[in-house]
């Protein structure tokens, strides 16, 4: 006899969690069946501890330019073990918060690879928990997703690796060949060299960071080439050869162009988890590519199945943005549509994006090349941080805010449908962006909010107030 629940989640990742906590709530009894430990990807092979190699990698630049604030100490070198140490550290604090915010809100989690069969029943393979049949009069599918690969670069751990593999490294290469210039590439090229690693990034795209305004991805690209990071778009990879001495490997792409180097990170996107993940009669649909299928509001082909997170394919929505934060915001949009609540769906066009690199990159709307495609008669101002007092106080001013609005009528610059920002912290300082966006307000209404000086943030103000026609300093 299966056991019953209100909400069975297969995956424990961000969408699952979070869609856990927020029913659990609401006194929905949950079940979550999770393969290894609940936080996912992003916790224990992703966000958080990419995040802390980017920190290491921001303190060695501290410390490294300390004399210029008449601090004087000796020059850094890297322990990196100790900052793997470290990094496991945060990951675990933070995993054992989740698992007892789980318990504290009564979710009962099962250790294991769930697989939903005919008639909403979840059955549990390996982990402690093999065997256990679950029936959920509602089921959610967020098994999560795992990098993706090329042919001629299998995985090996030791030449060839994925995020998954750089992230447990004890110590670093000395040379690196990053296949791949999105987001997750340009953030392990911009950590590594920070960290003393010669970096190379093979693109197969005209540009790096391909969906970010081309303005706010040329200033991470002019800050990659002065830290001597090599980066070559337009080309494809074709394979790797291992030098006689096993000690490096030689990387072939382009017109039979080759590089050494000691490591490869492929960092080529994402494939869903949907493998053995739906049994014979599920009746869950899946598309060429292996996604589920779903539609707005997140529902699958079969009653009561709903799937969220990296698995999904939404319909008409272009690309998902395998973003952890846009899985929190399906995994509250799921609970209220089966509670019944008001709720309307997640407008992926709108979604903030950031980028860790050094400088770091933050977005949320509409590119202003994008915008001109689409026939949209817009107004853009660009301030840049080298005048910000707060910036030049840092010593991080390359970077700029980049405000996109739309022209009313009578040719002034009205809503506002993008803010692009490259530089120091700016994913702190996309909130009043991202509102500014969602809430489809006018250059003439946020620029009547007053903003703390000194600041980083104020330069958003700043380039909003010169759509007014009347800017202070720009």
């Amino acid at each position: 006899m299966a056991e019953q629940f209100d909400l069975v989640v297969i995956g424990g990742g961000p969408a699952g969690y979070a869609a856990a906590l927020y029913g659990a709530s609401a006194g929905l009894n949950i079940a979550v069946v999770e393969k290894e430990k609940v936080g996912g990807t992003c916790l224990h092979r992703g966000c958080i501890p990419a995040k802390e190699y980017l920190e290491t990698a921001s303190v060695y630049r501290t410390v490294s330019h300390s004399k210029d604030f008449g601090v004087i100490a000796d020059q850094p070198t890297i322990e990196f073990a100790t900052s793997q140490a470290r990094k496991q550290k945060v990951v675990d604090q933070l995993w054992k918060g989740l698992q007892g915010l789980m318990k504290q809100r009564k979710i009962t989690t099962f250790i294991g690879t769930g697989r939903l069969d005919a008639d909403g029943v979840v059955r549990v393979s390996g982990g402690e928990a093999d065997g256990a049949e679950l029936q959920g009069t509602n089921v959610l599918l967020c098994a999560g997703s795992v990098p993706r690969t090329l042919p001629g670069f299998d995985v090996d751990g030791k030449f060839v690796m994925t995020s998954d593999e750089v992230l447990m490294l004890d110590t670093l290469p000395t040379s690196a060949v990053v296949i791949g210039g999105g987001a997750i590439g340009c953030e392990f090229a911009s950590s590594l060299a920070d960290l003393g690693v010669q970096v190379t990034v093979l693109e197969f795209l005209p540009q790096i960071l391909t969906g970010c305004d081309k303005d706010a991805a040329d200033i991470v690209v002019r800050s990659f080439k002065k830290r001597g990071i090599d980066v070559t778009t337009g080309v494809e990879v074709k394979g790797h050869t291992p030098t006689p001495d096993g000690k490096q490997t030689v990387v072939t792409f382009g017109e039979n162009e080759t590089i050494t180097a000691d490591a490869i990170v492929m960092s080529v996107g994402r494939r869903p988890l949907t493998d053995n993940l739906l049994g014979e009669g599920s009746n869950v649909a899946l598309d060429e590519r292996g996604f589920v299928k779903v539609d707005p509001w997140l529902r699958t082909s079969a009653p009561n199945v709903y799937a969220l997170g990296d698995v999904i394919a939404v319909d008409g929505v272009k690309v998902h943005p395998q973003l952890a934060h846009v899985g929190f915001a399906e995994g509250i949009h799921v609970i209220k549509t089966i509670l019944g609540e008001p709720t309307v769906p997640v407008d992926y066009s709108k979604v903030p994006w950031c980028i860790y690199t050094h400088p770091e990159v933050a977005f949320v709307g509409i590119t202003e090349a994008a915008a001109k495609e689409a026939g949209i008669d817009v107004a853009v101002s660009k301030h840049k941080f080298i005048g910000n007092g707060r910036a030049i106080i840092l010593g991080e001013t390359d970077g700029l805010v980049k405000v996109i609005a739309e022209k009313d009528e009578n040719g002034k610059a009205g809503k506002i449908i993008g803010v692009h920002m490259a530089g120091p912290w700016v994913t702190e300082q996309l909130g009043q962006g991202y509102l500014a966006v969602n809430w489809e307000a006018t250059v003439d209404e946020v620029s009547a909010f007053i903003q703390p000086h000194p600041s980083l943030s104020e330069l958003f103000g700043e380039t909003v107030l010169a759509l007014t026609g009347r800017g202070l300093h720009g």
